[in-house]
């Protein structure tokens, strides 16, 4: 089971990262000193004709490719993902917090800042990791 505070946690590893708590849970990336999004918490569709709920249980965690988010679908435990229509043809996977176990999350974390960092930045993580 993973927690908020584990999703932290990874984050603090990583460069650039900010964690947001406003209005939902989320975490950038700064990008020529824009925030670029890549873990945020669900925004669910409770009721059909009423505005979604922000459901900080499930996160959206972005990944490389439309193709790399039907394989990891298909390779994570199916408790793991929740499928939302409004997120077919974008990649991106719906993780539950609660199922997911650390290792898993913080490796689909850390997937998911490579998508959205700058490519030096994730060349610097790379070489610092293996020193």
């Amino acid at each position: 089971m993973a927690t908020l505070d584990n999703l932290r946690a990874i984050a603090t590893e990583l460069p650039d990262v900010v964690v947001s708590h406003k209005d939902r849970f989320g975490l950038s990336v700064i990008v020529k000193g824009k925030h670029k999004g890549f873990v945020w918490a669900w925004a669910e569709r409770v009721h059909p004709k009423k505005a979604r709920v922000i459901n900080n249980d499930v996160m959206a965690v972005v990944v490389p490719s439309l193709s790399a988010k039907e394989v990891l679908i298909s390779a994570l435990d199916p408790s793991i993902v929740v499928i939302d229509p409004h997120y077919d043809g974008y990649p991106v996977i719906l993780v539950r917090l609660e199922v997911v176990s650390f290792e898993e999350l913080s490796d689909l974390v850390i997937e998911a800042w490579r998508c959205k960092a700058p490519k030096e930045v994730v060349a610097g993580f790379d070489s610092s990791a293996h020193n």
